[in-house]
């Protein structure tokens, strides 16, 4: 197997023990900086791609903005409602393969990648079922939940036409995260490009050009999903030398892979949902058409720049994963560190950027001028949550490389649902401070799931965590 193919042409390679015993200072400082162009050169295209991907969803909602803020908010509340009850569940299940296949990368048990990724496609595609039900009955969810009937309406119209993307979607975070923890990223950046680009003139054909509306935004989606996958999946079947083909072992240890993919799923799903909680809240507030619009839009301007946050802690989940199945802990360690310094520095930068913005960014979703005035204050607000989701995520993501999905699940559960949800009630409805009270509680959440993952992290012995998980993929591979 020639592991010096990574990347198409891109080779990120194997990062040296610490030497404790080295040349002082200056030989630390030359690790550091090698650590950080690895995490550099695999995290630029990784945040490209997840941008792009995440792009498809912003697209759509941005043409739908330009038919009437009723669509608009119902788009926007479908869409929040498809990623609560499906985008992500399956999101978080993929990002199981983070850890199985990125140890068994770095352990160069190469057969099992392909068994992996196997293996999570039947769990997700499975899973897809009863999700795509949920999916159908949206509006009566949303009628239920207290939102406005009329917009309840259009978001289930909105998401029975997008019930064929979860499949889609599901079938291409496989893919991606088979090729992200081989550091192969320049397929996924061109492939995730041109559905990206494709996506464009498609929103209009179907939206304008055909009359469709938001049905055509929901069947556009489908189209670039799907697009996306076939794109990847061509790769990997002709020029991947990783996998091997379709196995039968696919199908037998499914419940290993669900021990893992299930905490891996609650990990994400407990942090996105509190953020998506926030549209559903803004239903019940005053002037609700309004406020909807205004927090979907927040929520989805956050999103876009936490992508590149994602690429960041899905370049450090590479690194870590990689290094514990090489056997190499305190590799794993510096690669957290350095990742530490970038977050924070990409953090202060998107801060910057997102105020010095903010009186113009509503414009690209309404022409409503309450709209635009709105989303300029809540920018700021966001500066704030991008900061430290940025920190927090690069921490997620080292914490996926070692595998402890468990642990993280529940500091998510307390930091968002007993801290974050609970003051986001407090500060909207009995301080009346509507959206904005919203977010400042989902702020507070955040600042308490940084605070505990670094105490966390900072009191890691690196070394037992090494003993412990080098040799997963090995085990797993011979009861396969």
């Amino acid at each position: 197997m020639d592991t010096s193919l990574i990347d198409g042409s891109t080779r990120v390679v194997q990062t040296e023990e610490v030497n404790s015993n080295s040349n002082g200072v200056c030989s630390y400082d030359i690790e550091i900086w090698s650590e950080a162009k690895r995490q550099i050169y695999l995290a630029g295209p990784l945040i490209a791609v997840t941008i792009l991907q995440f792009c498809i969803q912003i697209i759509s909602l941005m043409f739908v903005g330009h038919l009437d803020e009723l669509s608009l908010s119902s788009a926007s509340l479908g869409n929040s409602f498809a990623s609560v009850t499906g985008f992500y569940v399956l999101l978080g299940m993929s990002t199981a393969l983070e850890t199985l296949c990125g140890q068994s990368y770095g352990a160069r048990q190469y057969e099992m990648l392909g068994i992996y990724t196997q293996r999570a496609m039947i769990v997700l595609m499975v899973c897809s079922i009863p999700l795509s039900v949920i999916w159908f009955y949206t509006t009566d969810i949303l009628i239920l939940l207290r939102q406005n009937h009329e917009i309840a309406m259009g978001a289930g119209v909105f998401n029975k036409w997008m019930i064929p993307s979860l499949f889609g979607y599901g079938l291409l975070q496989c893919l991606t995260r088979f090729l992200q923890t081989q550091c192969i990223v320049l397929p996924m950046v061109l492939t995730s490009c041109i559905a990206a680009l494709l996506h464009v003139p498609l929103c209009w054909a179907l939206i304008f050009k055909l009359g469709l509306g938001i049905k055509g935004a929901a069947l556009a989606n489908v189209v670039s999903y799907w697009l996306s996958f076939f794109l990847l999946a061509i790769y990997v079947k002709v020029w991947n030398k990783t996998w091997n083909g379709l196995s039968k072992q696919a199908f037998f240890d499914i419940w290993s892979f669900l021990k893992l993919a299930i905490p891996s799923a609650f990990m994400i799903c407990l942090e996105y949902w509190s953020f998506e909680m926030v549209v559903l809240l803004a239903g019940l507030l005053p002037k609700p058409q309004v406020e909807t619009s205004v927090l979907s839009i927040s929520l989805n301007t956050c999103w876009m720049v936490y992508m590149i946050s994602v690429g960041l802690g899905a370049a450090v989940s590479t690194r870590v994963s990689n290094e514990l199945g090489a056997g190499r802990p305190n590799a794993a360690r510096l690669a957290f560190y350095v990742m530490g310094l970038i977050s924070v520095t990409e953090g202060l930068v998107v801060a910057i950027i997102t105020i010095s913005i903010r009186h113009v960014w509503g414009r690209l979703y309404s022409d409503e001028e309450e709209v635009v005035r709105y989303v300029s204050k809540m920018m700021l607000l966001l500066a704030v949550s991008d900061f430290l989701d940025g920190f927090q995520c690069a921490l997620s993501g080292a914490a996926r490389g070692c595998g402890w999905q468990k642990m993280c699940s529940f500091i998510n559960f307390v930091a968002y649902y007993i801290v974050a949800v609970p003051l986001a009630v407090l500060f909207a409805f009995v301080l009346h401070m509507g959206g904005m009270g919203l977010w400042l509680g989902i702020i507070c959440g955040l600042s308490v799931a940084v605070i505990v993952l670094v105490i966390v992290i900072l009191c890691t012995n690196w070394e037992k965590v090494g003993s412990k998980y080098k040799d997963l993929p090995q085990d797993e591979s011979s009861n396969s």
